[in-house]
């Protein structure tokens, strides 16, 4: 339901605000189609899809880049090391030029909530690893795994969302939008 009402707000955003789309089931509604391929909107959709696709790899790219750099407290560089939200503030501002908030809690209060079932890679993923809420994120790249740096002693890693650690302690994933 969320990615049809996102389309549709999508499209009347293009076709612009006095339009009015039609009911289901109306000979006008069934024009749709017609609509959005004399208008072009078709085309642009598909773009702005591949754009967006586009964004999402060169970010989970730019994070594997990470792998191996050591885990330190309030770290956010890749010579000092990094923190799990001064991983994720790294990648999102090197990938796509977005400066995020420094805590993950902070991170989790300033994009979007989504459904787990509508993770997408580039999607942030929350987890409550010190008896708080939010109090870890990673980014999510797909298939159930993420890439965060994950402790004191540790290097930034991939791992699996299913493995029960991090299924019990999971707090919710958001989006970053502009």
């Amino acid at each position: 339901m969320h990615k049809s009402v996102a389309a549709a707000a999508f499209v009347i955003s293009l076709l612009g605000a006095g339009t009015v789309l039609a009911e289901p089931g109306t000979e006008q509604y069934q024009d749709m189609d017609s609509l959005l391929k004399d208008r072009g909107l078709i085309e642009r959709l598909a773009e702005a899809r591949d754009a967006a696709s586009h964004h999402a790899s060169q970010l989970i790219l730019n994070a594997m880049g990470f792998l191996g750099v050591p885990y330190r407290y309030g770290g956010n560089s890749i010579e000092t090391g990094f923190d799990c939200s001064g991983f994720v503030r790294a990648v999102y501002q090197q990938s796509l030029g977005k400066v995020l908030p420094r805590r993950s809690d902070e991170q989790a209060a300033a994009t979007r909530t989504i459904d787990r079932s509508e993770l997408q890679p580039g999607d942030l993923v929350f987890f409550n690893t010190m008896r708080r809420a939010f109090s870890h994120v990673g980014i999510y790249v797909g298939n159930g795994k993420f890439i965060h740096a994950p402790r004191t002693g540790a290097e930034v890693r991939m791992e699996d969302m299913h493995v029960s650690y991090w299924q019990q302690r999971f707090n919710g994933a958001r989006r970053v939008v502009d």
